[in-house]
């Protein structure tokens, strides 16, 4: 549910996508997902050209280095599910994780998610 489109790989980095999908489960009760899906690059491998010299022993053709690898990129989603519809709220705290993640900051994401699922939200129309 959280590649909608299907999992592929792209030749080029896609900006980060959020959306939140409503699933219920056997008691007809709403569970919120929160997807929060960014691009990843990785390498494609190549196969590697060989070329037999005069003895019949194998080298690679000097060619074959001159060719790069093709980048691509891969979907990675962070996924947040709650009960609470508090799309907003999940919105920041996939895209403070994702940015944390991104820029190899040293804080631990350990830290950063038990720190997020102590916070307080406001109830809709009540107290804290």
């Amino acid at each position: 549910f959280c590649q909608p489109s299907g999992w592929q790989l792209f030749p080029e980095r896609n900006p980060p996508t959020f959306f939140v999908a409503v699933l219920t489960d056997i008691n007809s009760e709403r569970h919120y997902c929160a997807c929060f899906t960014f691009w990843e690059a990785v390498e494609s491998p190549q196969p590697q050209s060989h070329a037999k010299n005069g003895e019949g022993e194998e080298e690679e053709e000097e060619a074959s280095s001159l060719v790069q690898p093709a980048q691509l990129f891969a979907p990675k989603s962070l996924v947040l599910v709650s009960r609470l519809d508090h799309a907003e709220v999940f919105r920041n705290s996939l895209g403070l994780i994702y940015t944390i993640y991104v820029d190899g900051l040293s804080v631990s994401l350990e830290n950063v998610i038990g720190n997020l699922l102590t916070c307080t939200i406001p109830i809709t129309g009540g107290a804290q």
